[in-house]
């Protein structure tokens, strides 16, 4: 069994924890900010925000030409601090959130699949969570 690479993405957002809480795990929001880049777009979301529960969005190019859908269950679960999952393919993924300068770091680490580059992979997971700070940070 070979092991799987992890990468680490992270942002500071400036907000309060409970906001960027609320920005991350409510369907309405992530809709608004769970896409890579402009030409893609997060028309379906999906969260039972427990352990056990299970998650479902559907990131798709607004031309209609591609979709996928990132599924999975929650292994953990604590407000305000931590989340951990298993996506449907195997791979886990841990976003950690914490208090800093004013604002909350929001810091996520998942396992690397292995059809794209690390680079690719880190670059288009970072883009989606400067989408979710930019996001999160335009909400009152």
């Amino acid at each position: 069994m070979s092991t799987l690479t992890r990468i680490t993405v992270s942002a500071l957002v400036n907000k309060p924890l409970t906001h960027v809480w609320k920005c991350w795990t409510e369907p309405v929001h992530i809709m608004q900010w769970n896409a890579a880049s402009d030409d893609w777009h997060c028309p379906k979301a999906s969260s039972d925000l427990r352990v056990g529960g299970s998650f479902s969005s559907t990131m798709a190019a607004r031309d209609g030409s591609f979709s996928f859908d990132l599924e999975g269950v929650y292994d953990a679960v604590q407000l305000h601090e931590r989340i951990a999952y298993t996506m449907a393919d195997g791979r886990t993924c841990e976003i950690l959130f914490s208090s800093e300068a004013g604002g909350t770091r929001v810091m996520e680490s998942f396992d690397a699949e292995t059809q794209n580059s690390v680079e690719m992979q880190k670059a288009g997971w970072q883009a989606i969570l400067d989408r979710f700070k930019a996001h999160a940070e335009a909400q009152a």
